[in-house]
């Protein structure tokens, strides 16, 4: 497949894969120990019902006990980090490092202490983007492999990108924040007119060795919100850090989050960095009904005639009576499965083709424009609401636009993966 060369990142990346010893690690933990503002992100390999449960990272050896039940939730297997120390926070002062942690391979015992004292360190701020729910998937990473009581269910104080981003954008007026979440992609290009292709978004973050490609796209996730703070910074210091008219937290408490600091800046070194994490700063707390998977399911009830006396009920239920379809005993290969491949295509002899596939638009499933169009067009329709990456420019590609939604589409490698993974369940030919 023809791709055109990416252009050369301005950071450089540290891959920490050992454990102990591990110059990388050491590096790491040194720089965790000295930062005074961190951004954070996580990868975990897309689920799909039916995969098989993983086992949990950092366990080593074979298990004389049964096979765990598969997760509540997906195994975080790459944390990235990227760290800045010394100076009042801004980056023209700080030494950034950008650390990609594999979690398959580091231990996981190594990591637990320095994160969790990070996490609840109040000298020091945390970025994110939307970062809530990376936090309890870590979470439930960390307490598969080494216990119950060793996940993470505080950080504090945690600066969300999204907030920078509306209060860069309409700090100027007053109006509340929309409810729509901009992507880190939109964020980036809008405010950093940087392009962050999201190709590799949904690979399997679970194969190793990683790629080239993967690693540079996990570091840059995390590697612009410190990009992104420093734009924050920039605007603060040209208002003169006067109060803004719109807040970034729409919660009270979340300004009283450093109340125990000193006004001479004893906890936090710089005093403007304080102002900031005092102002604008907010914490993540876990509860237990948040890492409590919640069941989407909810069991229907069934509407009885009115006239129906209580004794005239019947029992009506919806499961699955009998056997389930992938039973040896009946004939099944013991695996289960969703019903909605191979299955369905068999039962009820369907004839599906190549070229049928991704055939409707996977957002709201509507049909796509007769003739495609053109990188320009494409562009050109993309304006506001979608954001073309610039490594397709040089790429003599085809645009695709839903007539619905106007969402575009493109043969890229998401939709080569996804043809291939079809092709291969379903046993597709041409």
């Amino acid at each position: 497949m023809d791709s055109s060369p990416a252009p050369p990142f301005p950071f450089a990346v540290h891959l920490v894969t050992g454990g102990g010893t591990s110059p990388e690690l050491a590096l790491l933990l040194q720089s965790l120990a000295a930062a005074r503002v961190v951004a954070f992100d996580a990868e975990w390999k897309p689920r799909r019902r039916g995969d098989p449960a993983a086992p949990a990272p950092g366990s080593e050896g074979p298990s004389p006990e049964p096979a765990p039940a598969p997760p509540k939730f997906p195994m975080v297997t790459l944390l990235q980090v990227a760290c800045r120390g010394g100076g009042d926070g801004g980056s023209e002062d700080g030494v950034c490092e950008v650390f990609v942690v594999d979690l398959l391979a580091v231990p996981l015992a190594d990591l637990w202490a320095p994160l969790r004292e990070l996490f609840e360190r109040r000298n020091v701020l945390k970025l994110g983007f939307r970062f809530k729910q990376d936090l309890v998937y870590l979470s439930a990473t960390f307490a598969a492999a080494l216990g119950r009581d060793t996940g993470f269910d505080r950080v504090e104080p945690f600066l969300d990108v999204t907030n920078i981003y509306y209060y860069l954008k309409v700090y100027d007026r007053q109006k509340r924040l929309p409810k729509e979440t901009k992507s880190l992609a939109t964020i980036c290009q809008e405010l950093l007119n940087v392009t962050l292709s999201k190709e590799l978004q949904c690979s399997d973050w679970s194969c190793r060795p990683l790629s080239e490609g993967q690693i540079q796209y996990a570091a840059s996730d995390a590697y612009y919100l410190l990009d992104i703070f420093d734009l924050f910074q920039q605007t603060l210091r040209a208002e003169g850090n006067s109060s803004p008219t719109t807040e970034l937290n729409s919660d009270a408490n979340c300004s009283q989050i450093l109340t125990g600091c000193s006004s001479s800046g004893s906890d936090v070194r710089s005093d403007y960095l304080a102002s900031i994490v005092t102002k604008y700063c907010e914490k993540i707390l876990l509860t237990e009904s948040v890492t409590k998977l919640r069941n989407s399911r909810r069991k229907e009830k069934q509407k009885l005639p009115t006239n129906a006396r209580c004794k005239d009920k019947v029992d009506i239920s919806t499961e699955w009576q009998g056997p389930p379809p992938w039973d040896p005993s009946i004939g099944g290969d013991g695996y289960p499965k969703f019903l909605c491949d191979v299955m369905v295509i068999n039962i009820f002899d369907l004839k599906i083709s190549e070229d049928k596939l991704m055939s409707r638009c996977t957002k709201c499933n509507g049909s796509f424009i007769q003739k495609p169009l053109t990188l320009d067009e494409a562009v050109e329709a993309s304006k506001g609401f979608q954001v073309i990456p610039s490594c397709l420019f040089n790429r003599n590609l085809e645009f695709w636009k839903c007539t619905d939604c106007n969402q575009l589409y493109w043969e890229g490698t998401q939709y080569h993966n996804a043809v291939q993974k079809f092709l291969s369940v379903c046993n597709i030919s041409d």
